[in-house]
């Protein structure tokens, strides 16, 4: 277990004017999330038999989770890669994993119909191990957990240096068995996403026709993993970029720079890998038609392309403006070919349209931002963030 040393507690006011505005746009969502549950699925969204599955899973769930995969990828470069360089950036990466996770389970309860029902996953004689949907519930729980766990030094450290000594002995105590056992929480924190992440490119596999071919083929599983990895470096880059400009400090500018050099390269390789695979499947030109579909397959491709281009040079990778720039465009443009491939590629047949009701949208922005004011909230409670470094540039500086 790392030294306390390597990360700090955010001594600042927690309400704040941005944390009033997050609180009524949290307000606003759990307000429809309300009569969601009162009044009925129907009341807050427009969901059909055609489209079973809108926002909630398309962006709360599908995109929601690749953009928490930010510990999950830095967790292969630390533990896999054997690289502590980039470990004072776990805790941070693991926290808003821990939130994107954890709001992505509440979204799917969010969307099932008899939600009622949902506690049968914790019964085995309910269980069906074929299916793909089991898979990713199970590990989607199990990981949030998981990151907990992972995460729970942080709020150890803080309990030790209670007053209340039985209070200070006790997680004294828990932090000695974590540490002792904390191979093994690393090695499901890595395994679990690989799982799961490539089976929500399964899913759609199962959609044949209805999927427009730019998006359905036989290797969606390999594209989804691949796409959430790089998807994970570029929102720890935004997130630790963001922190320190809001928060006025030190940005981690060595750590980024070597997560932005991973990042482009996985993601360069994920275009070829797809450029290929249309090639095989005869697709090609069809993605170059600029047609409707075409002009979305461009859009997101384009996006990942120029923020991986972006970071070729050596010069923007030290830059914490062009760093967050690429990020930006990388994590939108990865985003987008997920929500593509769940809702703008999908197509149940003629007479179906979807667009989301404003109490859906609503739900879902509700949702981010108690994921933001959550993170706010822990960064100044809990020794997160990494400890600052005096020959960093400042955040909310020239940059």
């Amino acid at each position: 277990m790392s030294s306390h040393k390597e990360y700090e507690i955010l001594n600042r006011k927690i309400i704040t004017p941005s944390f009033v505005i997050l609180s009524i746009l949290t307000a606003i969502g759990f307000y429809f999330i309300g009569v969601r549950f009162f009044e009925g699925i129907g009341a807050v969204s427009n969901l059909s038999d055609a489209y079973p599955w809108g926002i909630w899973i398309a962006y709360d769930v599908v995109t929601g989770t690749a953009i928490a995969c930010g510990g999950y990828a830095v967790a292969i470069l630390v533990y896999i890669m054997n690289n502590n360089h980039y470990h004072p950036l776990m805790r941070s990466a693991m926290l808003t994993s821990l939130f994107g996770y954890g709001l992505a389970g509440f979204s799917v309860v969010i969307d099932l119909g008899r939600f009622w029902n949902m506690f049968n996953l914790l019964k085995p004689q309910f269980w069906q191990l074929n299916s793909i949907m089991f898979e990713v519930a199970m590990c989607v729980m199990t990981y949030t957990f998981v990151l907990f766990l992972e995460f729970s030094p942080a709020i150890f450290e803080k309990l030790q240096e209670s007053e209340n000594y039985g209070l200070a002995r006790l997680s004294e105590k828990f932090s000695i068995f974590l540490d002792k056992y904390l191979i093994f929480f690393i090695i499901l924190g890595i395994t679990l996403p690989t799982m799961h992440q490539s089976s929500l490119g399964s899913m759609m596999i199962i959609a044949a026709f209805k999927l427009h071919p730019n998006w359905h083929t036989p290797i969606l599983p390999l594209l989804f993993l691949i796409n959430c990895i790089f998807i994970g470096y570029s929102i720890v880059i935004f997130e630790s970029i963001t922190s320190s400009f809001k928060f006025g400090r030190p940005y981690e500018t060595s750590q980024l720079a070597g997560l932005g050099r991973v990042a482009r390269f996985l993601a360069l390789g994920w275009i070829v890998i797809r450029l290929t695979d249309l090639f095989v499947r005869n697709q090609l030109m069809e993605a170059f038609s600029f047609d409707y579909y075409s002009v979305m397959f461009l859009i997101e491709s384009g996006l990942i392309i120029l923020g991986s281009v972006i970071l070729m040079s050596r010069h923007n990778l030290k830059s914490p403006r062009k760093l967050f720039i690429s990020a930006c465009l990388i994590v939108l443009g990865g985003g987008l070919y997920r929500f593509n491939t769940y809702i703008i590629g999908f197509d149940p047949g003629v007479g179906f349209s979807y667009f989301p009701a404003f109490g859906e949208f609503m739900i879902t922005v509700g949702i981010v931002s108690f994921e933001i004011l959550l993170y706010s909230i822990f960064v100044k409670i809990f020794p997160v963030l990494p400890a600052a470094h005096k020959n960093e540039a400042i955040g909310g500086s020239n940059v």
